[in-house]
């Protein structure tokens, strides 16, 4: 089993009607080396400027990016070659990283890699503690910068030090 912390930004909402600008993957076990970064042009000509201003990239600078297929398919020979078994999608807030995640694969590659489901970091850090009112982001050692490799690293340690604290979890 692979554990695969996301994380993306878009200029919008919704897959389909708006963007993901870009995303970041982090292999999670000890070290976190294996990453994957993806810039993506637009596939739509709708963008909220507010949504694409927290990924700090202008829309002239996103019309530059490569086309979204290439990448979906750079992105799916990356997990193919960094996983073993079963894939699985977790992100910080999953109800918006995987939305994109899938709608992207779905659309330019006709299927996903991570299956039909994910899991939410957030979610899995308040069952741990029987608290839904406590936040895991205390955990994070990487700075949260919009940065979508960056924010998954962080979450990937948040995730290995709650291993640390007792969730049973594997990485190998």
């Amino acid at each position: 089993m692979t554990y695969v912390m996301a994380d993306i930004e878009s200029d919008g909402p919704i897959p389909g009607d708006y963007s993901m600008v870009c995303f970041g993957a982090v292999i999670v076990e000890p070290g976190l080396d294996r990453t994957f970064y993806g810039q993506l042009k637009p596939i739509s000509d709708k963008f909220i400027p507010e949504a694409l201003a927290v990924s700090g990239f202008s829309r002239q600078d996103c019309l530059t990016f490569p086309d979204p297929k290439p990448v979906m398919e750079q992105f799916k020979q990356w997990l193919q070659t960094n996983s073993h078994g079963r894939l699985l999608f977790i992100s910080d807030n999953n109800g918006f990283d995987w939305q994109f995640i899938n709608w992207y694969f779905h659309h330019f590659l006709g299927e996903n890699p991570f299956g039909f489901s994910s899991t939410n970091l957030g979610s899995l850090y308040k069952g741990m503690k029987k608290d839904t009112f406590t936040s895991f982001k205390h955990l994070r050692e990487t700075k949260h910068t919009h940065h979508p490799v960056d924010d998954a690293r962080g979450n990937a340690e948040a995730l290995l030090k709650m291993k640390d604290m007792g969730l049973k979890i594997s990485f190998k």
